[in-house]
């Protein structure tokens, strides 16, 4: 490898999800704060959870509230 052109590696990289240290891998950063991982993913954990970590269900529902679906009267000029 070449001098000075690659990032600082971590070896022990702690992976934190909801404050909670799960699991150390290497990285380019010393610590991650994570949203999901495998031990809160429904594909590994076979149950069903609700992620809604950035407000999509609710800007959605502003979004498409009131009469957004009624049909709109076409008038012919």
């Amino acid at each position: 490898m070449k001098d000075k052109i690659h990032p600082k590696y971590y070896q022990d990289c702690k992976v934190f999800y909801r404050g909670e240290q799960v699991m150390t891998v290497g990285a380019t950063v010393p610590e991650m704060n994570v949203e999901i991982w495998s031990g809160s993913h429904p594909f590994f954990t076979g149950k069903s959870s609700f992620v809604d970590t950035a407000g999509r269900v609710e800007k959605f529902q502003r979004k498409f509230q009131g009469d957004y679906f009624k049909k709109k009267d076409k008038k012919k000029s």
